[in-house]
Formats: structure tokens, C-alpha cells, sequence
């Protein structure tokens, strides 16, 4: 199952009918503590919250700890927006300002860090640094992600057994896809311009005292990086292939493979686009969500059940429908993220204990990242005091 079934669980549950205003308080309140830089204004993404939220709820019949959960994610996703905005807006163009305040991209941060970490210390494997327009110039047609698309699309329907129309049609709407994608969200971009602007403008005369805040918004603004596409079109067949090989996974990504661009952006500032790089820790990352998806379905599939008896929109239940011959169902986003899965466990699992652990971890976070603040504030002041006096 895709995003929109995890987000329809999400969404129509009584952690998902409050997760919204909650989370602006929260939000708010580490803006005046100064625990956080970033303002969430990405209010349709506040469904990754609310699903860690709805997972917890429905395995514990508490409604207090399904918002512990998703105000933990939320607290934890905001550090982690902030600490990556500044390699954000260093790696993408007309990002100055700009934060990406959503779990499932953020979650894969720190591992993508540790990873890159660890091939820079491997011989060889340092040595090498492919990026998406490098591919283009070295391998030319072949290079190009419109053509990656064709072959990849063109190969899935013939290994799904399709007829040779419908292997074309595959490839080619493949190909549209890693076409279109870039001018699409080059338009969205251009669209959130504005709002990001308006917001800019309210924060300053709301947070006077507060300099270089972060307006956090949709990872959708830079899904359409050549390096993106290129490294989720090279992974789709690759982690289809493993999805049926590896031993105890019962995972299959069909639906979820949307999903995958996701995996991107808060990766690609670290290994600074290199398509290699970005390949492997996207590998490693897919194969352990495998494992982390196999382990949670079986809460995802508990919600999704009770969420289908319960809506009362047929879209909403056309989208956590469970397919037939399916005892089990989950989700790539954000069921596979290893973020989540500690959330769920640590407050469902290892009880009481777990969450004293989340809380005691939460709150040193939120200590390391106002010390980071209260020096860049004052480094801030004195640059802008040396100024006025220059």
C-alpha cells in the first residue's frame, strides 16, 4: 500500500483529528523557548506525525500515549529540520530559509551521515564521485533520466510478463514521469514562493529578538533533483528483486515505490549529490525498511482495519482497503523508517522504560539544539553590532 492509505489511517484517527493544532503548540512553544529555528508551516505532511500517533493508539488503546508518540516525532523531526537547514540551502538553489521539517525524510539524516562517513574511510570507494549531470555528459542519451526511465519502466513490464503495448507504455509513462517531475516541482516552487515570503514577513514582526528563523516546508519543492530521480530509478528494480529474495522479508514495495524520492532529500546535501554514494546508503536504507515495514504491518494492518469499518468516506476507505489475498498490509512512507519503528517500540514495547528513555533523549536534544541557537543568536548580534558601527 502507498502513502495515501498511511496517511488515511493517519488522518481519521483521534490522534489524527488534534494532531494539527497540537503540533503548532508545540511548535510554538520551542519557538519561545527557543528550542527550535524552524516554523512548520507544511500542515499536510503533519500526517506522518499523527500516523507514529495512530500506530501507538491503536496498540495500546491509549489515546495519551498515541500523542506522546507523534509530539516526541514532531519535537525530534524539528531538531533534525534544523540541523540540516543549513547543508540544506548550501546543496539546492533559492532554498535560503528553508527547512524540511518531515519525519520520513529527516529520519534517514543521521544514518545517511553515518554511512557516507563510513565509504569515505573505504579505499577506493572515497575515490569515486558520480553526479547526475556528470552521467549525462560521460554517457550522454544514455545519461539521461527521461531515457533511465524508458529502459527501467520497459524492464519491470517485461519481467511482470506484459504484453509488448503495454511493456512500451510502461516505459514510456516512465520516462514522462522522470521528465515531468523536475518542471513540476520547479512550478511548485515558483508557487510557494509567495506563501514562503508572506511568512518570512509575519515571523520578523512576531519574533523580533529572533534571527534566521526557518520556514519549514514540503520535501516536494527538491524531489525533482537529478540525483533524486536518478538514484530512485536505478533502486525501484533493484529493491523489487530483493523485496522476493530476501529471507524473512514479506514486504513487497509495490504501491509504496512513490514513496522512494522521499528517501532524498536531507541525503543528497551530505553525499553533496554523488549518485554512488546516494545509491548505496539509499540501498541500505531500503533493505533494513524491508525488514523495519515486515515488522510493523502487522500494527499497520490493526489500524487500517479499524479505520475501514469505521470511515465513513468511501475514498478514505477505497485508500486503507487491504487487497484481496493480502492477510497483511504497510506502507514505505513512513512505515519503513527506522525513526518510527523506534518511536512505536520504545512507547509500545519496551513500556515505561522506553519512554523514559525518549523523554530523557528528547530533552537533551532540545538542550544541544537551543545552545546551538543562543550562539548562532549572538554571533548574529555581533555581526549585525560590527556593522552598524562600521
Amino acid at each position: 500500500m502507498g502513502w495515501p492509505a498511511a496517511a488515511g489511517i493517519a488522518y481519521n484517527t483521534s490522534v489524527g483529528a488534534f494532531i494539527i493544532p497540537v503540533c503548532l503548540g508545540v511548535n510554538l512553544l520551542m519557538l519561545l523557548t527557543k528550542t527550535t529555528k524552524t516554523v512548520n508551516i507544511d500542515l499536510w505532511n503533519y500526517w506522518h506525525f499523527a500516523f507514529v500517533g495512530a500506530l501507538s493508539y491503536f496498540a495500546t488503546q491509549s489515546i495519551l500515549w498515541g500523542f506522546f508518540s507523534a509530539i516526541i516525532c514532531y519535537i525530534l523531526t524539528l531538531i533534525i529540520a534544523d540541523w540540516m537547514a543549513p547543508r540544506f540551502q548550501k546543496y539546492y538553489k533559492d532554498m535560503d530559509g528553508i527547512s524540511i521539517p518531515q519525519p520520513f525524510s529527516g529520519g534517514f539524516a543521521p544514518i545517511a551521515l553515518a554511512i557516507n562517513k563510513g565509504l569515505d574511510l573505504i579505499p577506493g570507494i572515497n575515490k569515486i564521485n558520480i553526479d547526475a549531470e556528470g552521467m549525462k555528459k560521460k554517457f550522454g542519451l544514455l545519461g539521461e533520466p527521461l531515457f533511465l526511465g524508458v529502459i527501467v519502466g520497459s524492464g519491470i513490464g517485461i519481467f511482470a510478463g506484459y504484453n509488448f503495448q503495454k511493456i512500451l507504455t510502461l516505459g514510456v509513462a516512465m520516462g514522462a514521469v522522470m521528465e515531468l517531475i523536475p518542471r513540476i516541482t520547479g512550478l511548485f516552487i515558483e508557487g510557494l514562493k509567495p506563501i514562503s515570503e508572506a511568512t518570512k514577513e509575519l515571523i520578523a514582526r512576531k519574533f523580533k529578538k529572533s534571527s534566521g528563523l526557518y520556514i519549514g516546508m514540503t520535501p516536494a519543492l527538491v524531489i525533482g533533483h537529478p540525483t533524486t530521480l536518478v538514484v530512485s530509478l536505478l533502486l525501484i528494480p533493484v529493491i523489487l528483486v530483493l523485496a522476493v529474495i530476501l529471507p524473512g522479508n514479506q514486504f513487497l514495495p509495490l504501491a509504496s515505490l512513490a514513496g522512494m524520492f522521499y528517501l532524498f532529500p536531507l541525503i543528497l546535501p551530505i553525499t553533496k549529490g554523488n549518485v554512488f554514494k546516494s545509491f548505496i546508503i539509499g540501498l541500505i536504507i531500503l533493505v533494513a525498511g524491508l525488514y523495519i515495514t515486515t515488522n510493523l504491518a502487522p500494527a499497520f494492518t490493526k489500524a487500517a482495519v479499524d479505520v475501514y469499518q469505521n470511515a465513513g468516506d468511501q475514498s478514505v476507505k477505497d485508500a486503507v482497503k487491504i487487497p484481496a489475498g493480502f492477510s497483511d498490509a504497510a506502507a514505505l512512507d513512513f512505515a519503513s523508517s527506522p525513526f518510527s519503528w523506534m518511536l512505536y517500540h520504545l512507547t509500545v514495547t519496551i513500556k515505561y522504560v522506553g519512554p523514559a528513555i525518549l523523554v530523557l533523549f528528547t530533552l537533551c536534544m532540545m538542550l544541544w539544539n537551543r545552545r546551538r541557537i543562543v550562539k548562532e543568536g549572538k554571533l548574529h548580534a555581533a555581526e549585525v553590532e560590527a556593522q552598524e558601527r562600521g
